[in-house]
């Protein structure tokens, strides 16, 4: 495989089809110590993302379940 003079480079189609890299999906291309990382773009929030900092305040579960319960 070479670089195009527009640094361009052609993917095979085996190993399109086997990472979904169909087109007009985006890539992250890094460099890592051993050489060039290419990786598919996700569109979806982690689910961890969605929530983070959710509970980032102090809390008396205690108090919360009695707050709760009507008492």
């Amino acid at each position: 495989m070479k670089i195009s003079e527009r640094g361009q480079i052609t993917i095979p189609k085996p190993i399109r089809d086997r990472f979904g890299l169909y087109k007009d999906v985006e890539v992250e291309i890094m460099a890592t110590d051993t050489g060039i990382l290419l990786r598919k773009r996700s569109l979806a929030e982690h689910p961890v993302d969605k929530v983070l900092g959710i509970l980032n305040r102090p809390s008396d579960t205690n108090s919360y379940i009695e707050k709760v319960r009507g008492r």
